[in-house]
């Protein structure tokens, strides 16, 4: 499979997002994510398929693929935006509604040919958008929230023109009515698109920082240095940077020569500057405070973690939550639904008033106040900021039903190592058995400066010594430890336990030393607990959340490091497999969360309700997980987990608000209470109202 990512211009509407889903879905495309609020489609596809005609496709609908749009429409000319057609129609339409304006009288202006040759101007533009996505929509059988303003406007214009060339103007001018309604929606659908692109600003911010200038370094025949700035997408894994301070790091990179403090804060939300030194890795967009350095590019393009971030976000914004599905098919059939209410409307309020003039204007303004777009709004604005705020602090969601979930949580399994503890082990005692330590030391470290293990890469900077043991044979034996041989001819062992089995019955060390099968002696080393973790379990068990604690480690370690930080449960000696079974087994009872970091974490990950792994996880970790903290801990876990429950919050009360204006609205405008030129008004004020609220998710306190 391959995914497909496109922009879509022209969406206003979830109606237009269903209207794309469906073409997609009967073109026999798979995994289909439209978010109408930021123009993204996504879609995965099975070898080759016509790019081209697919495109075509969704512009035949009314829409435009600006991957595929035309040379001629790529630049835009006046009128392509909701703020210019408003600016060019306003003029019109205050000049048309002076009269209205009590004390003012203007003679001409009760002139119907005038009013109508202001009117004109605003409604050629008002159908050149409305009425042609109108007709767009009932041609492909699902009409859009624009087929109800453009019959209302038409409604007006048509039923006064009628007037004007019959002769009976005085009865049948509402000029006024039509330029109004046409200029009060471009104006709510500007003030919309202010709202959700507001939403959209912390990733914008992302996108921004993506592209800066970069000091390249080359050398000449004569291997002199040079440094020169360029794009950073002119850069190429492999290239050498110069970055200074105050500087933003332009690309992923690794440090090789120098020392910076660095503000990775785009990142991980955290604004403390982090010290970095050779071979380690700077990731691109964050900042440099003081200190250069020279560094060699790791990644570029969609490989950096930057991109990955982005791509996750849009992704997950593209993402339909359970709650919304109950909008969307409500929204499917809204259109029709109002247009029968208007003309139920129209022909009862005609037979009851016995005048046909205002039982029109009834029915218009039924047609005009009608929003489907707050319902269609509701979900996509509350999850846009929720992954917006989450993306600034540092927690990335994969998918937006991960939000949703987070509410259902009831208990919280944790792995040890990497995740409750800080992975870095250090030396927390040792014995040797013939009392020479020093020689001790140096067996231990001639021993296990050959192995990449942790416990054995701890101990080794713990012991560093250029006095060391030659050895004729040295190799590392899986599930033994190290095994080698001096020149001498004795052999010398560094492993677990399973080598001292027969020579002791104390099996609470990490490391045991022998010597020609004699026990020379022990070490113990402790892996630092994470300074954030117990305030984290303490958090948990405020909010009733059960922890428990899933490990491969030894038992009595688990149990340890669980009274330490209170933990409920412990599952200790636990294979992959079996790490598996248990998170799919407490799963099944009650929605669990799971956070690990390792590659035996990973099936757990990707089984339990919700996986979390930090970003410093191994790589097949990080990609089981729905969530990933982004911070190299886990203080920002109580933040997720609020974040998950408030933008859920959000959710329902949009909806509440949206099915609420609606319900009370349309009755309103259809007993007469309303003027279409107010519903107009109110309707395009109601997504502002969504809006509003959803943007409250950026500043409210979640913990």
């Amino acid at each position: 499979m391959e995914q497909v990512q496109w922009k879509v211009d022209g969406m206003d509407c979830t109606t237009c997002a269903l209207n794309i889903q469906k073409y997609l879905e009967k073109k026999g495309m798979k995994n289909i994510k439209v978010n109408f609020a930021t123009g993204d489609v996504s879609f995965d596809v099975k070898g080759q398929f016509n790019e081209k005609e697919i495109a075509t496709g969704i512009n035949g609908l009314g829409y435009e693929v600006a991957e595929h749009k035309p040379e001629s429409l790529k630049r835009k000319p006046f009128l392509t935006t909701h703020l210019q057609r408003f600016w060019f129609c306003f003029p019109f339409t205050a000049v048309l509604m002076l009269h209205m304006i009590p004390g003012i009288h203007i003679h001409w202006l009760m002139n119907h040919w005038v009013q109508l040759a202001l009117t004109i101007p605003v409604y050629f533009v008002g159908m050149g958008f409305f009425g042609k996505s109108a007709w767009k929509s009932i041609r492909n059988g699902m009409p859009n929230m624009n087929v109800l303003i453009a019959i209302g406007s038409t409604a007006a214009f048509v039923y006064s023109l009628y007037g004007s060339l019959t002769g009976q103007a005085a009865q049948y001018m509402f000029y006024e009515t039509a330029a109004t309604i046409i200029t009060l929606v471009f104006l709510g659908n500007f003030l919309e698109d202010v709202s959700i692109a507001s939403t959209q600003r912390e990733l914008n911010k992302l996108v921004k920082s993506q592209k800066v200038m970069a000091n390249m370094i080359a050398f000449d025949d004569e291997h002199k240095e040079h440094v020169f700035p360029v794009e950073n997408i002119q850069l190429r894994v492999g290239d050498l940077i110069l970055i200074k301070s105050g500087e933003q790091v332009p690309v992923d990179c690794k440090v090789l020569w120098g020392d910076v403090h660095v503000n990775e804060a785009i990142i991980t939300g955290e604004s403390l500057p982090v010290h970095k030194y050779a071979k380690d890795k700077l990731i691109g967009g964050s900042i440099i405070h003081d200190g250069t350095v020279k560094a060699q590019v790791t990644a570029v393009g969609d490989d950096t973690v930057l991109s990955g971030i982005i791509n996750m976000v849009k992704q997950a914004q593209g993402e339909k939550p359970p709650v919304q599905q109950l909008a969307d098919k409500i929204s499917a059939v809204f259109i029709p639904v109002v247009l029968v209410i208007a003309a139920v409307t129209l022909i009862a309020s005609w037979i009851v008033l016995k005048d046909f003039t205002p039982a029109l204007m009834r029915s218009i303004a039924v047609l005009v106040i009608a929003c489907p777009c707050a319902m269609g709004l509701a979900t996509p604005a509350a999850i846009a900021v929720g992954l917006g705020r989450a993306a600034k602090t540092g927690i990335l969601f994969r998918n937006a039903t991960s939000l949703e979930t987070f509410k259902d949580i009831k208990q919280v399994v944790f792995d040890k190592t990497g995740t409750l503890t800080t992975g870095k082990f250090i030396v927390d005692g040792f014995r040797a058995l013939n009392g020479d330590e020093e020689q001790f030391k140096k067996t231990v470290f001639s021993l296990e400066k050959y192995s990449n293990h942790p416990i054995a890469k701890c101990i080794t900077d713990a012991w560093k010594t250029k006095d060391q043991i030659q050895w004729k044979k040295i190799e590392e034996v899986k599930g033994l430890g190290m095994q080698a041989e001096d020149k001498d001819g004795n052999n010398y062992t560094a492993g677990s336990y399973k080598c001292a089995e027969g020579l002791t019955k104390d099996d609470t060390h990490n490391v045991y030393i022998l010597r020609n099968g004699l026990l020379l002696g022990w070490i113990d080393v402790k892996d630092e607990i994470r300074p954030e973790a117990k305030s984290i379990i303490d958090y948990l068990h405020s909010k009733d959340i059960k922890t428990i604690l899933l490990s491969g480690d030894r038992l009595a370690t688990c149990t340890q490091l669980a009274v330490k930080l209170g933990i409920d449960t412990v599952f200790a000696e636990q294979t992959p497999q079996q790490k598996l079974n248990k998170v799919a087994e407490l799963s099944s009872f009650v929605p669990t969360a799971m956070v690990g970091d390792g590659i035996n974490d990973a099936p757990a990950l990707a089984k339990a309700t919700i996986g979390i792994s930090m970003n410093d996880a191994s790589q097949i970790a990080v990609q089981s997980a729905q969530v990933v903290l982004m911070n190299h801990g886990l203080k920002n876990l109580p933040t997720a987990l609020g974040l998950g429950k408030h933008t859920y919050l959000t959710i329902k009360q949009n909806l509440f608000w949206a099915f609420a204006y609606n319900i009370i609205a349309i009755p309103v405008a259809a007993f007469g209470f309303l003027t279409p030129t107010f519903g107009a008004l109110v309707m395009g004020l109601s997504d502002v109202v969504l809006a509003i609220n959803s943007v409250r998710l950026f500043v409210k306190k979640v913990v």
